[in-house]
């Protein structure tokens, strides 16, 4: 009897220090003005696919997961024998149409002096024929003459043009080739960090085969769900304030970027179940690039916090919600 007793005293006893320690952080923590509303959530980092764009075998794959990478940083790199050698073929092909350029614009010389040379004796021809010095047979004989080295001159400057199109054709299609040789060293788009490395080394990808994905690390921001009542009242580009569970000291600065259109219910992760069964607008706070470079490498997507926003963009922020640079 005496220990059934113990028992409940027992446990009264921690209720009773769970309620004390309760009303203690209540009395502790700053109330909120009541135009300054608060929501939980996530980080979250925007996620970029690295992917080839042509298929080939990967033959050196230099990235770790966690790896912090720069815009340029070398990803991977695909065999290149197969496109240097077609480099190399529209190489020999160029030289191929330089050389044609050249026969063809000697030949066009030719033909343009022959054609100079058959409109002076047809003009001679003629003169002579006024004098009755030539038959009009003769001069009819020198007219198809020019006429003819017209005609070539004209297929000789037809070849000089072609060639020509044939080298830019071949330089064109140099460039389009060193474009995909330049584009087979897959490279970051932005700063990052790899969150997973798909493929190993040797793996041989289809066009659009994937390598890794990358975390963007200057793209940061937290997704919080507010009501109708707070969320109608809220502007894209308002200032907004972001408090990390993991960090100690004031927030972190954000943006409020984007506002939904239409309501849902709050998913599954964030409040408790009764929350959840109500209808919220989905906000995202955007951390500025300075402040998400500032702490490179500490902020982590799913990190989980709180977000806060005010419906008067007026008022204050409370002195807890000051800003300062996060520990």
């Amino acid at each position: 009897m005496n220990r059934k007793i113990a028992r409940i005293v027992l446990a009264l006893l921690i209720i009773g220090a769970a309620s004390a320690g309760y009303w203690w952080w209540r009395s502790r923590t700053p109330a909120l003005p009541a135009y300054v509303s608060r929501a939980n959530g996530r980080l979250e980092m925007t996620r970029i696919d690295i992917a080839v764009k042509y298929a080939g075998r990967i033959i050196d794959l230099p990235i770790r997961e966690g790896d912090v990478v720069r815009p340029g940083s070398v990803l991977a790199r695909q065999d290149t024998a197969e496109i240097k050698a077609q480099i190399a073929g529209a190489e020999a092909q160029r030289q191929r149409a330089i050389s044609a350029i050249g026969r063809a614009e000697a030949e066009l010389d030719v033909r343009r002096n022959n054609l100079r040379l058959a409109g002076l004796e047809m003009t001679e021809t003629a003169t002579m024929r006024g004098k009755a010095l030539v038959s009009q047979v003769e001069l009819d004989r020198r007219r198809i003459a020019k006429d003819a080295e017209a005609a070539g001159a004209a297929a000789a400057e037809a070849g000089v043009k072609e060639a020509r199109n044939a080298l830019s054709e071949a330089e064109a299609q140099i460039a389009r080739l060193k474009v995909i040789l330049d584009e087979t060293t897959i490279r970051a788009p932005v700063n990052g960090r790899i969150e997973y490395r798909i493929v190993e080394k040797d793996a041989v990808l289809p066009s659009g085969g994937r390598i890794a994905s990358l975390l963007e690390t200057d793209d940061v921001y937290m997704t919080v769900f507010f009501p109708m009542a707070v969320a109608g009242r809220l502007t894209i580009g308002d200032e907004a304030r972001v408090a990390l569970d993991a960090f100690d000291g004031p927030p972190l600065p954000a943006i409020i970027s984007f506002v939904a259109a239409e309501a849902q219910f709050t998913p599954k992760y964030v409040e408790t179940a009764s929350e959840r069964e109500k209808l919220v607008y989905r906000v995202k706070l955007r951390i500025p690039v300075e402040a998400a470079r500032r702490l490179d490498g500490r902020l982590k997507a799913g990190m989980t916090g709180n977000g806060y926003v005010r419906v008067d963009p007026t008022g204050r922020w409370p002195s807890s919600l000051a800003l300062g640079h996060a520990k």
